[in-house]
């Protein structure tokens, strides 16, 4: 939408109590041109991008177009390289895969002064791996609207000059990597992608990869590792993909989510995806709700729709009522937990949710009520990225396996009340110090428990305490120590020994 400077002058003039709205609009290259929802939640069908979430309409190229796709691609295409990436700069999309880098800035990066006289091929490398627990958003998008994807991918590959895009897909997904090959097929039918795509000049080739189910995978060097037939584990940076990629060549690694929403964006406005969400937080997400609520569900929402709103109204509530609810991890299993007090507080945005230590992750929502075994919960997340874990950084490597010892025994309390205390900082010295996130990913679950559960670890503890006698560092009981032997003093025995005379 855009305004005449006649039209600004006579708003200014308007007393702010009044709404002033254009009395005609210009029209962009979409075939319909909706107004933004101005608040936080409750988009409108018309404006959700993904409208075949569900797969209720023909997923295939015909289906494709009748719901805009391939809409005038050739014009976009056109444009350039410098106006479509000031167009997604201009709209605010941030990453959808979890880290919520700048979109226009991060594809903005293999164009570098004089790229022309660089001889190697360059390479769009789409991850549709999608191996984080809780998530679910992507296999919609590949099964549903592959389309979008494809001709996302075009748009996104134009933006970074590259020559062909590799999409590499998760080897559990069977009917996505279908419905994508059939895409493709029917795109190169058409003349969309390949020599001379769209008609523009411009020549694309559009492959699909398929894994082998590894997590580490998600990582984007592990993920171009992988397609280039080595062991999944991630590369040192720098050199970063923009300069040394795919190939040895300049590679740019992008969500199946950010690249299938840019045709949209570009045909709508920028200013129309911008109207969406906060400052910083703009556009549309779609979210994955799962766990104890009583419809699961993925959803394509505003960015900054409260967290209790988004579970409220698409998922029918949580199972035994909102007063039932113990905590929400917000974004994926890599974030930390959520109390209900901060819940309600929480918007699902970067922001917000990095405000109150946490994220937004993927936009994989999993809640848990009080019938949850919180401390069960969290050791399960740790023993799932201690099983994921290249191996290659040995503070993940050893990391992650003691922290699945160490939840492990917490769940039963088999453990010293300080070993909470030696348990985060273990959490401090894998965090940060890892040549990728999974790190982080490992680390994080568990300062979350600590830092909104840790009464419910200390009851615990006292309870087996309790029930079996002291435990003393590394969960051993103080009971069969042999009193006769010497031990060191910093296994936790802080109380003497019974006697053992009458």
């Amino acid at each position: 939408m855009s305004f005449s400077p006649k039209m600004l002058s006579r708003a200014a003039k308007v007393p702010r109590t009044r709404i002033v709205s254009p009395k005609s609009t210009i029209r962009g290259l979409a075939t319909v041109v909706n107004n933004p929802v101005r608040r936080y939640g409750g988009l409108k069908d018309a404006d959700r991008i993904f409208s075949n979430a569900y797969m209720r309409h023909d997923h295939g190229i015909k289906g494709a177009q009748k719901r805009g796709d391939w809409h005038r691609t050739k014009d976009i295409v056109l444009k350039g390289d410098s106006w479509i990436i000031q167009q997604i700069k201009d709209s605010g999309l941030r990453g959808r895969g979890g880290a919520g880098f700048p979109s226009g800035l991060k594809w903005s990066f293999m164009n570098k002064p004089n790229w022309q006289a660089d001889g190697r091929p360059r390479y769009l490398v789409v991850n549709a791996d999608e191996g984080e627990p809780g998530t679910c958003k992507d296999r919609e998008i590949l099964r549903g609207d592959p389309h979008k994807l494809i001709e996302g991918c075009l748009v996104a590959g134009r933006a970074m000059n590259a020559n062909a895009a590799y999409i590499y897909i998760r080897g559990e997904f069977f009917m996505e990597s279908d419905h994508v090959q059939q895409a493709i097929d029917e795109a190169y039918k058409a003349g969309f992608i390949g020599k001379n795509a769209c008609g523009s000049g411009y020549d694309f080739d559009v492959y699909l990869h398929r894994g082998a189910g590894a997590y580490i995978c998600g990582e984007e060097t592990a993920l171009i590792e992988s397609i280039e037939g080595k062991q999944g584990k991630p590369r040192l940076k720098p050199p970063f993909p923009a300069d040394v990629g795919l190939f040895g060549c300049p590679t740019t690694v992008a969500n199946v989510e950010t690249v299938a929403v840019a045709p949209t964006i570009i045909r709508r406005g920028a200013a129309w995806f911008a109207g969406f969400g906060r400052e910083r937080n703009q556009g549309t997400k779609l979210f994955c709700i799962s766990g104890h609520v009583n419809k699961p569900c993925v959803v394509e929402e505003e960015m900054s729709i409260p967290l209790q709103e988004l579970i409220e109204k698409h998922c029918g509530g949580v199972r035994g009522g909102w007063d039932n609810l113990l905590g929400i991890v917000p974004g994926g299993s890599s974030v930390p937990v959520l109390p209900k007090h901060l819940c309600e507080e929480a918007l699902m945005d970067f922001d917000s949710l990095r405000d109150l230590q946490s994220g937004l992750g993927t936009g994989a929502v999993i809640v848990m009520n009080k019938e949850t075994d919180i401390i069960r919960a969290i050791a399960r997340f740790a023993k799932f990225y201690k099983h994921e874990s290249c191996g290659q950084c040995t503070p993940c490597r050893e990391g992650t396996t003691w922290l699945e010892k160490m939840m492990d025994r917490l769940v039963v309390g088999r453990a010293h009340e300080r070993e909470i205390e030696m348990l985060q900082e273990l959490t401090k010295e894998i965090e940060g110090h890892t040549i990728c996130a999974l790190g982080d990913a490992a680390a994080w679950p568990v300062q979350g428990l600590l830092r909104h559960f840790r009464p419910e670890v200390e009851q615990r503890i006292a309870q087996y305490a309790a029930q079996n006698g002291q435990v003393l560092f590394g969960g051993h009981h103080r009971a069969d120590i042999n009193p006769e032997i010497a031990v060191p003093d910093n296994i936790g025995m802080s109380l003497p020994f019974p006697s053992t005379t009458n």
